[in-house]
Formats: C-alpha cells, sequence, structure tokens
C-alpha cells in the first residue's frame, strides 16, 4: 500500500493537481483574511487617495483573486498539457515544465488585474466606489455594467472564446509550440482566450463588491460550469439574460 501511493504521488499530474488546488486554497484563504480584515473597520470611516503602496497592495490583491477565481476552470486545461507533456517524456521527446504554460496563463489575467487596479483607483478618486465594499455607489453604473454583461454573455465572441476554453486537447494540438517559450505563448493564448469569455463577468465585482466572497464564489462557479457542463454554453446564455434584466431594474430603481 505505500509503495502504491508513493506510486502515485510520482504522477506529474497528480503533483500538478495537488499544487494548483494549493495555490486555489492559499488565494481564498488570503482573500479570507483581507475580507476580515475590511470588515473589522469603520464603514464611515475617511480613506486618504490612494498612494503607491496602496495601489502596489490592490494589485496584489486583484491578482490573487485571478488566481482563485479563475485557475479551478483552468485545471483541465493545465492538466491536459501536462499529460501532453508527460507522454513526450517518455518517449524522448523535448517536453517543459508546466508551470510555465500555467505562468503564461495567469500573466494574461495579470493583465486584466492591472487594468481592475486602474479602474479601481479611477472609480474611487470620481467618489462612484465604496472603498471598503469595493462596489460601485452609483446604481446607474451598476446597471450599465449589469446589461453590457449580460448582452456579451449573448454574442459570438463570447462563444469562440468559451468553446476554445472548453476543448482543452483540441487547444493544445492544433496550437502545440515546442520549449520553453512555446509553452509561455500557449498559456498567454489559453489566458487570452479565457479572459475573453469572462473578462466582464469579473468586472461585476465592482457591481455586488469585491469583497464579498459569496458573489466571488457566485462568479467562480459561474465560470466552473459554463466551461465545464455539457449545457455550459446555453447556461452561459441564460445568465445573460438574467443579468440584462437584473441591471435593466438597478438602473431604472437609481434613475426614480
Amino acid at each position: 500500500m505505500p509503495g502504491s501511493a508513493s506510486g502515485l504521488l510520482r504522477q506529474p499530474r497528480l503533483l500538478i493537481g495537488i499544487a494548483l488546488a494549493a495555490i486555489v486554497g492559499l488565494s481564498w484563504l488570503h482573500l479570507a483574511d483581507i475580507a476580515r480584515d475590511m470588515a473589522a473597520m469603520d464603514p464611515n470611516m475617511s480613506m486618504p487617495p490612494m498612494g503607491a503602496r496602496d495601489l502596489v497592495l490592490l494589485l496584489a490583491m486583484w491578482c490573487v483573486m485571478m488566481a482563485g477565481m479563475m485557475l479551478p476552470s483552468a485545471a483541465p486545461m493545465i492538466l491536459t498539457f501536462a499529460a501532453i507533456n508527460q507522454r513526450r517524456r517518455q518517449r524522448g521527446q523535448p517536453y517543459v515544465p508546466t508551470a510555465l504554460f500555467t505562468a503564461g496563463y495567469l500573466a494574461a489575467w495579470g493583465g486584466f488585474s492591472i487594468a481592475a487596479t486602474l479602474a479601481h483607483w479611477g472609480l474611487e478618486r470620481l467618489a462612484l466606489l465604496a472603498p471598503m465594499a469595493m462596489k460601485t455607489t452609483s446604481p446607474l453604473l451598476a446597471g450599465g455594467l449589469l446589461v453590457a454583461a449580460g448582452l456579451y454573455q449573448l454574442t459570438p465572441l463570447k462563444q469562440v472564446c468559451l468553446d476554445h476554453c472548453r476543448s482543452p486537447l483540441d487547444f493544445l494540438v492544433n496550437r502545440w509550440r515546442d520549449g520553453p517559450g512555446g509553452a509561455l505563448r500557449m498559456g498567454w493564448s489559453h489566458g487570452l482566450y479565457c479572459l475573453g469569455c469572462c473578462w466582464i463577468l469579473m468586472a461585476l465585482l465592482f457591481v455586488v463588491g469585491a469583497m464579498d466572497l459569496l458573489w466571488v464564489a457566485g462568479f467562480t462557479t459561474l465560470v466552473l460550469v459554463e466551461k465545464l457542463m455539457p449545457a455550459g454554453l446555453w447556461i452561459a446564455r441564460a445568465s445573460g439574460v438574467a443579468l440584462v434584466a437584473w441591471g435593466l431594474w438597478m438602473a431604472s430603481s437609481g434613475s426614480s
């Protein structure tokens, strides 16, 4: 029994799966720690303008959040890459660490994190964002974002990006590149498709509150269902209709 257990642990995909689970788990623990600290602060306390250090910490928070939210749905692609690499290694062909592919993927979401940090900073300066809750104070802006997100869920671009995310083997076979640079480019390319699929859902964190971990978990689940369930495309479309309805209701209630 101990021998078989150690044999399982030597399997690259199992180790990679454990590593991904650890990264996701640590990311969520870090977010929970931040949320707890924010909840303990006085919501009426005046906040000074964000400085360079605050922006760096905010960027780190967004990067950790994107890792925790997106890596679960990217796991099938990453594990498929690891399986192909394992077979190439067994055949004596060139192979690279799966970490490079994952780094390329996370780099794409790092770009989104930079954009989210700048948006956060700009909205706060315009007094359109509650600093503690990290959510917009404008019902019209919230409603507009919800409607935009719902409509995007129904677009052909969403479907194309989602199709690539739902077909790991096809993606890797058609875009395989040898070497470390090739692994980074493949990870980056997959990250861009994933970004095209989910970016506006992540932007909705400005509507529901980036520190409301129940909503964060809800969007994480929606992304997982879209990418992994057989009816994922139809679920994406149904969620789009629901988001449009929610956004119209919010915008109308804010203007009345």
